[in-house]
């Protein structure tokens, strides 16, 4: 236990300096890099993994938890090592606030996150000595002018708004942990320095200009501030001079101008929202707000509607099939449904008992270019992450060098060998940290979802690790594809194709049945299981005997057969 002590106390005084910085230069030794939550393909430690804590248990880990949850202020608690009620609440609140299941349990996820952050986020509302640290330093940098007394109210959210726009984050007006990272870092920009961009936001063009031709409406004298969010049950003057704007504008009656944002309200703003081309969920976010205050080019309820815009689909759907240990990537094909394979890649899922997480996961777009283990030692290049516990990620490397891989990591790959993550070879990691952003889904089976596919693993294996090169020997060029032609058959002379059969015959029966629904798979000119099982379903349905061979008679059933008209087949387990 003591050593488990150490390792989660290494990593909450890591986390606060390695978060902060991305490797710019990937051949540079000396980087910095973010953490992960991995290990390399054998375990070398006698650490023992933490474990999920839930009430009714004790130990350290337990007081450790407790403690880190007081510094963070969630828990007020006695520090007694006695998983009860209050940590229970604690625990429950930290997820709430970090959008995980709240669930009140430390799972190993939740665990990780109080771990590896240094703060918790801070919005209107929120109280404590956080928040007067927060207005302290603040006003140290010329944003927050107002007595510090510890409550998130306006003018903090108003400060917290121009820190986020002259420090390049995104401005929200909540102090979120990275917000809180950059404004204790000592490299904030201050309100009034040389460097900082100015405050004041370029003037919107369409508040000031209309065209004769067009109808306009009447506009107020200055722009009005966006200050919050508003939505059903809001109470308060925005709310009524909302509603005052959306009776001039005609999209609510008069006698609904009361202060509270109920029913009537939530109608006018989805209607308003309809017409005017944004998402119609009846919030006013600050987008809806400077529609309907600072755009003199507004679609009343009496014109015809703007239209939403499309948005652009997402160009990669990724399927990380853990039974045959390969990760696909497909595009779209002419009906927009992700049936065209773009590149497929050994991998290394979650060994057992550590299995990667099942299931549909989005990419939000955090990457970096190494990332570091701290609970298990080691690092990685090309970290895309894929949710809160795993990510996709190279091969494993003893320190931030090129020239110090893991070589059993790569030795791996094919098989399961990590805690979670997606282990790939480098070049494969690149291309899905170059390739694939945000939104993309990440499908993850589950057991026994696929079945065994031997050609696509055989065409997939990987080169010898070259030693002298320190790297994957050079992979000859790829033999060129036969010619395929369905009105051309192979006479076979006697020869019988059966498993583990070659040659140009084998790579026609597979694309024959391929053409006729049978193959799914890779064309590889080698029978294995796959192209077996598919030459019983085809021997099965027109009346054959099921031997999963092929002889001439086969070939001249299948070069007769009536091929389907062609429509792609989705990719499986595709959710809509």
């Amino acid at each position: 236990m003591r050593r488990l002590l150490c390792v989660l106390l290494s990593a909450v005084m890591l986390t606060g300096v390695l978060l902060i910085a991305l490797a710019e230069e990937e051949e540079d030794d000396s980087v910095i890099i973010p953490v992960d939550i991995e290990e390399p393909a054998e375990a070398e430690t006698e650490s023992q993994p933490a474990r999920e804590l839930k009430q009714g248990d004790s130990g350290d880990d337990v007081l450790f938890l407790q403690t880190r949850l007081k510094y963070l202020k969630y828990y007020n608690g006695e520090l007694s090592g006695n998983y009860g009620k209050g940590t229970k609440e604690a625990v429950s609140s930290f997820q709430k606030d970090f959008d995980l299941e709240a669930t009140g349990e430390a799972d190993l996820q939740t665990q990780m996150v109080i771990y590896t952050t240094n703060y918790r986020p801070l919005k209107y509302g929120a109280t404590g000595d956080d928040v007067r640290e927060l207005q302290t330093q603040l006003a140290n940098l010329g944003y927050y002018k107002a007595q510090i007394k510890g409550n998130y109210l306006e003018a903090t959210q108003k400060a917290v708004e121009v820190f986020q726009q002259n420090n390049s984050l995104k401005v929200t007006g909540i102090a979120d942990p990275d917000t809180q990272e950059v404004l204790f870092s000592g490299r904030a920009i201050g309100r009034y320095d040389d460097d900082a961009p100015t405050s004041s936001p370029v003037p919107n063009l369409d508040y000031y200009l209309v065209d004769e031709d067009e109808r306009s409406v009447v506009m107020p004298e200055e722009p009005v501030t966006f200050t919050k969010k508003l939505k059903n049950g809001a109470t308060g003057p925005e709310v009524k001079e909302l509603q005052q704007r959306l009776f001039e504008l005609g999209y609510l009656d008069e006698s609904k101008v009361s202060g509270n944002f109920l029913k009537y309200t939530t109608r006018a703003v989805k209607l308003f929202q309809t017409q005017n081309g944004l998402p119609s969920n009846g919030i006013v976010d600050e987008e809806t707000w400077n529609l309907i205050f600072n755009t003199a080019r507004v679609v009343l309820p009496d014109m015809t509607p703007k239209p939403t815009p499309t948005p652009t689909p997402v160009p990669f759907y990724i399927f990380v099939d853990v039974r045959n240990q390969i990760t696909s990537v497909y595009g779209r094909d002419e009906y927009g449904e992700y049936t065209v394979p773009v590149r497929q890649m050994l991998c290394s899922t979650g060994k057992e008992g550590t299995d990667s997480d099942p299931g549909d996961w989005v990419l939000n777009g955090r990457k970096a270019n190494w990332c570091y283990f701290p609970k298990w030692g080691g690092y990685a290049r090309y970290w895309t992450r894929i949710n809160g516990s795993i990510a996709f990620h190279s091969i494993i490397y003893r320190s931030v060098s090129l020239s110090d891989p893991k070589v059993s990591s790569y030795n791996m790959l094919g098989q399961k060998a990590s805690h979670g993550c997606i282990r790939l070879t480098v070049a494969d990691a690149k291309w899905i940290f170059d390739n694939c952003g945000e939104g993309t889904v990440v499908h993850i089976t589950r057991r026994n979802e696929t079945e065994t596919d031997q050609e696509l693993k055989t065409a997939l294996k990987l080169a010898p690790w070259s030693k002298s090169a320190n790297m994957p020997a050079a992979t000859p060029e790829p033999t060129p594809e036969p010619e395929y032609r369905s009105d051309v058959k192979p006479e076979l002379n006697g020869r019988i194709l059966k498993e583990k059969s070659k040659g140009e015959d084998v790579y026609w029966l597979q694309r024959r049945l391929k053409e006729l629904g049978y193959y799914n798979t890779k064309c590889t000119g080698q029978m294995l299981n796959r192209t077996v099982a598919a030459l019983k379903a085809f021997q099965k349905d027109h009346g054959l005997y099921q031997s999963g061979t092929a002889d001439q008679k086969v070939i001249d059933a299948l070069y007769e057969a009536p091929t389907p008209t062609p429509r792609p087949t989705p990719t499986p387990y595709i959710s809509e």
